[in-house]
């Protein structure tokens, strides 16, 4: 395959990239067609990595409303819909729903999710079934799963068993719940946990933490601390850290130091946590969300996930990063030209990183050929203007392919 003239991540001159054998054989200003070669025009569009989700729930995906809706929108109602929900959880069930929203996903050109699992359920239905699941996609998507106990290690019967067992049967990362553990002891003994059972099975950590409004909820130090002392460092990430948005900032400032030590990856979830954050203020009501702004210009990684595709916790969400990062954007208020134009990585190479896909990921010949072709120039324009996804290709083949809508217009008759 030869795709002519395309931009390379906003690069202003165009460039010809060439697939051979599922990966980047070549980029050159000009390459000539080889006999038979399919060639795809690439004239004023953009090409960039695929978009990755480092934070998802696929076993309650597409659940809203059952057995009720969270009306309060809080995350505390949704954790208890959810365990009602889960008593009548079926492995089919499951890889239905999960199935179905990774199709969606890649519709929108996905094709690598991280998947938190929750284990907090005796039978653990939902991990066997996205271990099975996982299997099922591994030719279009690349899923991880993260052993996410929703109802805490230490503060749920058998916590720490169900756990090991999960560990036992195959996730990628053991996550945590510090924030909803009953005391901070539990809290910190939790992560202690999670970080010693990630080190025993060589495993990647992934910790709900903080996910609350409250300024004493600092299972953050915890967690740095832990991957700065064990070594794991960047193997250790904390998603949503929002109480981070209602530290003060002497505190923060102390904070950052260990941030940077530690090197661990932050994960915000704009549409989620704008939804449920600030749920018990009046006014003025906090934005629920970590500091990205901040964390970014200090060097440490940050990556947004979708989080909630029609669950408990959010009765929207269709599997498109481009919702998550405009949201994002507008939240954080990185809004200036140029970091509107670079703020896919957001949702592209952070997220890898965080994902720890190596070094074969991104646009580089010998890579896989795996990427996305935008109908627009750069990504200013495809952000602002929701620009088509023509392709994405992985490794080499297109899973996914639009043509452009035709929208006519007849102003003139008015």
């Amino acid at each position: 395959m030869l795709i002519k003239q395309i931009h390379i991540e906003n690069e202003s001159v165009p460039n010809d990239l060439r697939i051979l054998d599922g990966k980047i054989s070549a980029i050159s200003p000009y390459l000539t067609a080889l006999p038979n070669e399919q060639t795809i025009d690439g004239h004023n569009k953009l090409i960039i990595p695929p978009f990755v989700d480092p934070h998802v729930h696929l076993d309650s995906t597409m659940t809203a409303g059952q057995p009720e809706w969270n009306e309060t929108g809080t995350l505390f109602d949704g954790i208890r819909i959810w365990s009602e929900r889960k008593k009548t959880l079926t492995k089919q069930d499951v890889k239905d729903r999960a199935i179905a929203a990774l199709k969606l996903q890649a519709q929108h050109g996905l094709q690598y999710v991280r998947s938190h699992v929750d284990v907090t359920d005796p039978d653990l239905v939902a991990l066997k079934a996205l271990i099975e699941v996982r299997e099922e996609v591994k030719e279009w998507m690349t899923l991880q799963l993260v052993a996410f106990p929703q109802e805490g290690i230490l503060s749920f019967p058998n916590g720490k068993e169900l756990m090991i067992k999960a560990a036992q049967l195959g996730v990628d990362a053991i996550g945590a719940i510090p924030h909803f553990e009953f005391t901070h002891e539990y809290s910190v003994a939790s992560l202690k946990f999670a970080v010693n059972l990630a080190k025993e099975y060589n495993l990647l950590v992934d910790a709900h933490t903080d996910e609350i409004d409250d300024p004493a909820s600092r299972g953050l130090e915890t967690l740095a601390t832990l991957a700065f002392e064990t070594g794991l460092k960047d193997k250790v990430t904390a998603s949503h850290t929002t109480a981070m948005g209602s530290y003060n900032d002497a505190y923060v400032y102390k904070l950052m130091r260990l941030l940077k030590m530690a090197d661990i990856n932050f994960i915000a979830n704009p549409l989620i946590n704008m939804y449920l954050g600030g749920r018990f203020d009046t006014y003025p009501k906090r934005r629920g969300l970590t500091r990205v702004k901040e964390l970014d210009a200090n060097g440490i990684n940050v990556a947004f996930g979708e989080d909630d595709i029609k669950d408990p916790w959010y009765p929207m969400g269709n599997g498109n990063m481009l919702d998550v990062l405009h949201m994002g954007l507008h939240a954080t208020q990185i809004m200036g030209y140029s970091e509107i134009m670079h703020s896919y990585r957001f949702v592209t190479a952070n997220g890898a990183k965080a994902m720890h896909l190596s070094d074969k990921y991104g646009i580089q010949v010998g890579n896989p050929a795996n990427f996305l072709i935008f109908n627009a120039p750069n990504f200013y324009e495809v952000i602002n203007t929701r620009a088509e996804l023509l392709y994405s290709i992985h490794n080499g083949k297109i899973i996914v392919a639009t043509t452009p809508a035709t929208t006519s217009t007849y102003l003139e008759d008015f």
